[in-house]
């Protein structure tokens, strides 16, 4: 097994679960994506550009589903996280139930659709 699998699958309960089911949707969803094992944690890339990656906050008791080229995503602005986190947002999620998939699948279809954007917007460089 991959490492970033091991991550997932030695997950305890509930973020076991999440992520799994996040892992199917990213797949299905773009079924180009790559997942990698980086910084401790399952990264999904499309060649070189990140897309998102999964850490579980057994502390915080949360899951999330982290994008890089926020600053580019135009769709559901109004649930993602920033939380005190210059460039990354993210969807996050305590139970299986908390995941609206068509919310989920938009964001990934938004963020595929922005991977070669960069982390910035011009103007925020500023």
């Amino acid at each position: 097994m991959k490492p970033a699998e091991d991550y997932i699958f030695n997950q305890p309960e509930p973020y076991r679960g999440i992520l799994m089911h996040l892992q199917m949707m990213i797949e299905t969803t773009l079924p180009e994506v790559e997942l990698k094992f980086k910084w401790n944690i399952p990264c999904f890339y499309m060649g070189k550009s990140p897309i998102c990656y999964l850490n579980a906050s057994h502390k915080k008791q949360f899951v999330d589903i982290a994008f890089w080229n926020s600053a580019h995503l135009t769709k559901h602005l109004n649930v993602l996280i920033s939380e005190n986190r210059k460039v990354v947002r993210s969807l996050r999620y305590s139970t299986l139930e908390d995941i609206d998939n068509d919310i989920l699948v938009d964001v990934l279809q938004d963020a595929f659709a922005v991977r070669k954007n960069g982390f910035y917007k011009q103007n925020d460089l500023n």
